[in-house]
């Protein structure tokens, strides 16, 4: 009981000092808890969505995904006979069947044109309006579409694209254009997670959709009383025989939850990575707070041990208030995290995914998880300092102001540190030498975490010569301030070198980041240069196929000298070695795309692929199935028939564009696969002639006018695209990373509020003999800007060295343009500066308060 009343006298007594240390405990509690309520909040949103929209069975044709989504590779859905809802109706213990059309392969347009797609990557869904659709919709203006000329929209779309009652829209399918008015505006009786759609009346959807009458892409079937929807599951498999996908509502509600899972998952773990590294950073800000709290009462504990307190009671004293730092920072982090998930919500809603904080799940583990992990980090964090402060003898207490540093401790420390050092740089050096990339990513991973550990452990020593360099650099210059700033960053190396450690740990992850996706976009953009022989692209941003219609206008375009069509599809292959592969990938394009597309071979000329009855393929997969020159495939297309084809080209695994394709001509395809199954184009390659480039450019733009749902690029348009995708994903890491900095420069300016306490009579005896308070301030600020500096200096080089080996792995996949973007580097390392001057602020402006003889009064 007296350690506990003790500990609490001590941790109300510095409640400031220890505010710093809470507020890092509180953000990294509040991140791992706001993602874990946020990525529950989601779930929970998406599973009431999937159970509503999901009728007790659902029948699909056979070839349609889990989801029911479209899957055809013609840009139309696959379809059931109107035949089937008799069938379905006649079946025992069902209620109602009713026959639906819906696609997602589809661009929904206003009358300026302009795409009504969600920007956040969300289906666009065209659809016939049905009974189980008016259970989940509820049509708050306006009716439903009941002739051709009319659509209904969500209202979530309507609202954000200012949509009203008569506005016309288009309907661009594989079928081609249909063009209605809005009749009415329904709005979601669930949260909507941002997908936009459109009703239509029955018929209208069959002859826009599919092209076709009396079909059906689903049949959605309601059990009668007291019929389990498992038991109508097996009545309906019974009345429809084979040939059919029948789902019960948990079925759906499952694999539809399964295609988000994914994502999710990815979403979920990520945001809780970049929590870890926020909680590793706090680790050092704590362990600085605690031993120099520690350093500070280091006569207070020596009386302490002369009045018999036990080395275990001292270092209990100092564990138990960290144990109220945790817990205190974990609770607030807990209300903290509900919050950054609710604003994590609005984001989403942002960006068109709405979340509806009705839904908001706070599971039990929740919480507990926050403070445990937040109370057992604090605890591990003050372990050493507590240890230090149980070790301090009563009679050196009482002779000497602070703890004389441990020789041993020191060699201990710096030969640890090489070593640990040494090994970390050994398995980078192992990475970037490695000769496949899986392999050579376990070396990077083992050498990021040895050489991060390494320079966190011999970072006190580095501080001494690195510290002068930059105090010759950037601290001589303000005369006597500037030296008196860099001697107190050199009076304790392991708090600056703690200190700085903190701050290297956010920006080497955001230096490396930035060399690898510098060097990405380099290596891409060579390899557009290198290989590429077209001068326009044109696809569809949404995954649209390519229609007839669209080819066939980019074709009557004047001053192109060719233009070659490129499609995909699935065929099982029989390779020499016996194997049957199932739904493998096939690239059937005009003869021309070897020009288009200059790919290395190993054997033979590509061009050759394209001759009747033949093929390539690539380098690892002749490898992997024995395949050689003149060896022949079996290959069983999908919708089609089965062709023997002859190998005449293999193509070089180590490439970037179209890596692992295969490839054959349009015209042996056509000759396997009816003319009604033949996958549209993914994309269409055009090449101007000589001089007539931009010309052509405007020409493609104005011939695709009527297809807004596909976009023509130049290289440069396609290098842009590509180098700002890299960016924005760098920049939401970036956002990420930002909540380490923060930390790191709590940290920073704890260390300067300690250390202005620690040199109170110090401080008073320099403001005696004519310090002035403006140079006391200066003093503090150039302290925390070198403090900073030499952070960045670590961390920068070693995400830059981290950066280069990941590179080199990156290169074994063709990737092999190294690409240092050093306007970056500067740019963080002058900022740092800006961070060093930002954290002293108030340090300096408590320091520049201070009474002189009160100071100096101070022992």
């Amino acid at each position: 009981m007296t350690v506990l009343r003790t500990s609490m006298r001590n941790f109300f007594a510095h409640k400031g000092r220890m505010a710093l240390s809470a507020v890092a405990v509180l953000l990294s509690v509040a991140f791992v808890c706001g993602t874990l309520v946020f990525t529950d909040t989601m779930n929970t949103t998406f599973d009431k969505l999937f159970a509503a929209t999901s009728s007790d069975v659902t029948v699909s044709a056979k070839g349609a995904s889990d989801t029911g989504q479209t899957t055809s590779d013609t840009g139309r859905p696959p379809v059931l006979p109107a035949s089937v809802v008799g069938k379905v109706r006649q079946a025992e213990g069902v209620k109602s069947a009713e026959g639906t059309v819906f696609s997602t392969s589809v661009t929904v347009v206003d009358a300026d044109k302009d795409s009504l797609s969600p920007k956040n990557g969300g289906p666009t869904i065209v659809g016939s309006w049905n009974g189980n659709d008016a259970r989940t919709m509820k049509i708050t203006s306006g009716a439903a579409p009941k002739e051709p000329d009319q659509v209904m929209v969500d209202a979530d779309t309507a609202d954000k694209h200012h949509l009203k009652l008569g506005d016309e829209l288009g309907v661009i399918s594989a079928v081609g254009t249909h063009t209605a008015k809005i009749s009415g505006i329904a709005a979601f009786q669930v949260t909507n997670p941002g997908a936009a759609i459109f009703y239509l009346d029955t018929r209208t959807a069959q002859r826009t959709l599919v092209g076709e009458p009396d079909v059906y892409t689903n049949v959605n079937v309601t059990a009668a009383a007291g019929v389990s929807d498992a038991q109508l599951k097996k009545n309906v498999v019974a009345a429809l025989g084979a040939g059919y996908q029948v789902q019960t509502a948990k079925e759906t509600a499952d694999a539809n939850q399964k295609s988000v899972e994914g994502f999710m998952n990815v979403m979920k773990y990520a945001l809780l990575g970049f929590a870890g590294i926020a909680f590793v950073v706090g680790i050092f800000l704590i362990i600085n707070t605690f031993s120099m709290l520690v350093a500070q009462r280091t006569r207070e504990i020596g009386l302490m041990r002369a009045i018999g307190s036990s080395r275990r009671q001292v270092n209990r004293s100092v564990l138990a208030e960290a144990l109220l730092l945790g817990v205190f920072g974990s609770v607030l982090g807990v209300g903290a995290g509900i919050g950054i998930a609710v604003g994590l919500m609005k984001l989403m809603g942002q960006m068109d995914m709405h979340l509806s904080t009705d839904d908001l799940t706070i599971a039990w583990t929740t919480p507990v998880a926050g403070v445990v992990l937040g109370v057992v980090v604090t605890i591990l964090a003050a372990y050493l300092p507590a240890r230090r402060a149980g070790k301090i003898s009563p009679m050196a207490a009482l002779r000497d102001a602070g703890v004389p540093a441990d020789a041993r401790a020191g060699r201990v420390r710096a030969v640890t540190g090489t070593v640990l050092t040494g090994a970390g740089v050994g398995a980078l050096y192992l990475a970037a030498a490695a000769d496949k990339a899986k392999g050579g990513s376990l070396w990077l991973g083992l050498g990021v975490l040895l050489s991060l550990i390494g320079f966190v452990v011999i970072g006190p020593l580095l501080a001494g010569a690195l510290v002068r360099m930059l105090g010759a650099v950037v601290l001589r210059v303000f005369g006597p301030i500037g030296r008196m700033a860099e001697r107190n960053a050199l009076r304790n190396p392991r708090r600056t070198g703690a200190t700085g450690a903190a701050l290297m740990i956010g920006l080497a992850l955001v230096a490396c980041l930035s060399v690898v996706g510098s060097s990405m976009v380099a290596s891409a953009t060579d390899q557009l240069d290198k290989t590429v022989g077209t001068d326009f692209i044109m696809q569809s941003d949404s995954g649209q196929l390519i229609t007839p219609e669209a080819v066939k206008a980019v074709k009557s375009v004047p001053g192109l000298e060719r233009v070659t069509e490129y499609k995909t599809t699935e065929a099982d292959y029989t390779t020499p070695d016996g194997k049957t592969l199932k739904n493998t990938d096939i690239t059937a394009a005009d003869p021309s795309y070897a020009t288009d597309l200059r790919t290395k071979t190993v054997a033979g000329d590509l061009k050759d692929a394209y001759l009747p009855d033949s093929m390539s393929v690539h380098e690892k997969f002749a490898e992997a199935h024995g395949i050689r020159l003149g060896s022949k495939i079996d290959v069983k297309f999908k919708d089609g028939g089965t062709a023997r084809l002859t190998v005449r080209a293999i193509t070089s695994s180590d490439v970037v564009i179209d890596a692992g394709a295969k490839y054959i001509s349009i015209a042996t395809l056509a000759e396997y696969v009816p003319a009604d199954r033949m996958p549209l184009d993914q994309m269409i390659f055009a090449t101007a002639k000589d001089g007539q480039q931009d010309a052509a450019y405007k020409s493609l733009k104005t011939a695709l006018h009527d297809y807004p749902q596909y976009t023509v690029r130049d290289q440069t348009d396609f290098k842009q695209d590509l180098k700002d995708q890299i960016g924005q994903l760098l920049n939401m890491i970036y956002g990420l990373l930002a909540l380490a900095i923060i930390v790191a420069v709590l940290g920073v300016v704890n260390t300067l509020a300690l250390s202005v306490v620690e040199r109170t009579r110090e401080i008073g005896l320099m403001r005696a003999i004519g310090l002035s308070r403006r140079q006391l301030r200066r003093m503090i600020r150039m302290e925390s800007v070198v403090i900073a500096l030499f952070g960045a200096l670590l961390g920068l080089g070693l995400g830059m060295g981290w950066g280069a080996t990941a590179q080199k792995l990156l290169a074994l996949e063709g990737l092999k343009v190294l690409d240092i973007p050093w306007p970056t580097i500067i740019a963080v390392f002058v900022g740092s500066a800006f961070v060093g001057l930002f954290a002293a602020l108030v340090p300096a402006f408590r320091a520049g308060r201070m009474n002189v003889l009160n100071a100096i009064a101070t022992e």
